[in-house]
C-alpha cells in the first residue's frame, strides 16, 4: 500500500473508532454530547492515532489498537477545546468550523472538554478490562502525558510566558510538554499494543520527543507564514497574543532548520528499529515538507 492510501485507511480507521466510542449526539443531556461529537467531528489530519496505529503496526499485535486510537484523540481534541476558549486563545474557528465556545457556548465548551478527557480513561478501562496491565499501561503513558508537568503545564508556562521575553530552554519546556508529549506518547500507546522487545520503547520515546518538536516548530512557521485556507485556522495568532515560538524567538531561517535537524534525528531513531518502518518514516518526512 503506497504512503497516502496508508495514510488515509489509518485515518477513516480513526473516524471509526471514534464513532463507536463516543456517547451518540442525542445521548442525555443532548446538548453537552453534541458538542463533544462537534468537536471531534469537525475533522482534522487525525496524526496522533494515525501515529499510534502506524507503532501498533510495527510488531505482532497483542491488542486492538482503535480503542486506544480513540482515546488519544478524544484527549487530544479536548485540549483544543480549551486552548480555543476566549480566556485562552478566543480562536473563532477549528479545523475551518467554529470552535465549540462559537458554535455552542462558552460553558458548554468547557463541560464539552472535561467530558472528553475523562471519556477517554474511561474508553481505556473498558476496551482493555480483559488485559488489565495493558490497560494500565495506556493509562499511565496517557495520563502523564497528559498531566500538569507536561501537556498541561506546558500550556500553562506557555499561557504565563505571554507579553514576555523567555529563553530558548523555557520555549523548548513549553513545546516539548504541550506539544511533544502527547505525540511521543501516541507512539508509545501503540508499542504497547504488541510484542514489541524492550529496547523499542526507548527508541520509539527518543523518536516522539524529536517528531513531537519538530512538528510544533512546524506549527508555529505555518502560523506566521501559512496560509489560512490551507491551514484551516485563523492565522498570526501567536503574533497577536505574543506569544513565544520559535520564528519570534530564532527567526523564519534557524527554526527551518531546526525542524528539518530534529526531523533527521526522528528518522535516525526509527531505522534503529528492527521493523518495517517505511511508512512511518514517510510520515515523519511528511510532516516536516508542510513547510516546503
Amino acid at each position: 500500500m503506497q504512503f497516502n492510501e496508508r495514510l488515509e485507511a489509518y485515518r477513516k480507521r480513526a473516524e471509526r473508532a471514534l464513532d463507536e466510542w463516543l456517547p451518540a449526539a442525542d445521548t442525555r443531556p443532548a446538548r453537552l454530547h453534541a458538542a463533544m461529537r462537534h468537536a471531534v467531528e469537525s475533522g482534522g489530519k487525525r496524526l496522533r492515532p494515525v501515529l499510534l496505529f502506524a507503532a501498533a503496526d510495527l510488531y505482532t499485535p497483542a491488542a486492538n489498537p482503535a480503542p486506544a486510537a480513540a482515546a488519544v484523540e478524544m484527549l487530544h481534541t479536548y485540549s483544543l477545546v480549551h486552548d480555543d476558549l476566549p480566556c485562552m486563545d478566543d480562536s473563532p474557528l477549528r479545523r475551518g468550523q467554529p470552535t465549540v465556545h462559537v458554535a455552542f457556548d462558552e460553558a458548554t465548551a468547557v463541560l464539552a472538554g472535561d467530558a472528553l478527557l475523562t471519556e477517554a480513561f474511561f474508553v481505556l478501562a473498558r476496551a482493555y478490562a480483559p488485559r488489565p496491565e495493558t490497560a494500565a499501561a495506556l493509562a499511565r503513558l496517557l495520563g502523564e502525558a497528559a498531566n500538569s508537568r507536561h501537556l498541561i503545564g506546558g500550556q500553562a508556562a506557555d499561557t504565563l510566558a505571554e507579553d514576555t521575553k523567555i529563553s530558548a530552554e523555557d520555549l523548548d519546556f513549553i513545546h516539548l510538554n504541550k506539544t511533544a508529549a502527547l505525540i511521543g506518547a501516541s507512539l508509545s500507546m501503540g508499542l504497547v499494543l504488541t510484542d514489541a522487545p524492550a529496547t523499542a520503547h526507548e527508541t520509539v520515546r527518543r523518536m516522539g520527543r524529536s517528531l513531537g518538536l519538530a512538528f510544533q516548530i512546524v506549527d508555529d512557521l505555518l502560523d506566521a507564514t501559512g496560509d489560512e485556507a490551507v491551514v484551516g485556522k485563523p492565522l498570526r495568532a501567536d503574533a497577536r497574543h505574543a506569544k513565544n515560538t520559535y520564528p519570534r524567538l530564532h527567526g523564519i531561517t534557524a527554526s527551518r532548520k531546526r525542524a528539518r535537524k530534529l526531523t533527521q534525528q526522528a528518522l535516525a531513531q526509527a531505522a534503529k528499529l528492527d521493523a518495517d518502518t517505511a511508512f512511518l518514516e514517510s510520515l515523519i518526512q511528511h510532516l516536516e515538507k508542510r513547510i516546503a
